[in-house]
């Protein structure tokens, strides 16, 4: 494994989130990022940077030297004199899943000016439609403060970097929005959501049981909101499809 320099920024509501750098033998730099954990799932691939520069800007954003680390392709993050633990048996007894306890999100936006234009039109798009859906269904118990963060990061069409975390009482819609932005695989922006374990999570709505629960819905719940977004395909209504076509019996 190769080694890097990890940084950690500590929030005021005492969480944190850590941030690694490593310089590849092409030239290019390696980050990941995410919050602070035994692995960091965003990951992004950069050149034209130099790495001091980049620990530079992310000291004065006041992110703090925790050390030199070693990170596998996987982004688990193992620190001087521990081990990563031991391979596991081909046929391991089953882990039970942990339950969702917060979902945390990060994105690194270096994309083209172009594309960081797209994404912002497709930011104020998504929150529209969103408002739209919010209206017809009960108010979650908390605003969630991603709205304005994602709406003042793209305003200038500039690149940024933001994480945040979504609770429970904010409702589904935050992690919807957010699902629907990375699906859409805009190049140059790197969007990553892990739960409270570090667990990295899918565009597939039907993997995430365990989330739509930490929300108090299921899928069916939210199939509507998410044909609407484009996370699911409409589902084909037989009956209304064979109730526009003719008698065909003679």
């Amino acid at each position: 494994m190769a080694a890097w320099n990890l940084y950690r920024h500590r929030n005021t509501d005492g969480s944190s989130k850590d941030w690694a750098v490593k310089s590849n033998s092409d030239g290019s730099i390696t980050t990941r990022w995410g919050k602070t954990a035994s692995k960091l799932p965003g990951v992004s691939h950069r050149n034209g940077v130099r790495q001091f520069d980049i620990e530079k800007q992310k000291q004065a954003k006041g992110y703090v030297f925790v050390g030199e680390v070693e990170i596998d392709d996987e982004g688990n993050v193992v620190f001087p004199g521990k081990t990563l633990p031991a391979t596991q048996p081909l046929n391991p007894d089953p882990v039970p899943t942990l339950p969702v306890e917060a979902l945390y999100w990060t994105i690194e936006c270096r994309a083209k000016q172009a594309v960081r234009v797209e994404l912002g039109i497709e930011v104020r798009r998504l929150i529209g439609v969103i408002q739209s859906v919010s209206d017809q269904q009960s108010k979650p118990q908390q605003d969630w403060d991603g709205w304005q963060q994602w709406l003042d990061a793209t305003l200038n069409a500039e690149t940024f970097e933001l994480s945040g975390q979504i609770k429970s009482v904010q409702g589904v819609l935050p992690w919807l929005f957010l699902l629907t932005l990375k699906s859409k695989g805009f190049k140059g922006v790197e969007i990553a959501m892990a739960t409270e374990s570090a667990r990295e999570l899918s565009v597939d709505l039907k993997v995430e049981q365990d989330v739509l629960a930490f929300f108090g819905t299921d899928l069916d719940s939210i199939r509507e909101t998410a044909e609407v977004l484009g996370l699911l395909k409409p589902r084909l209504n037989l009956a209304a499809a064979m109730s526009d076509t003719d008698d065909c019996w003679f």
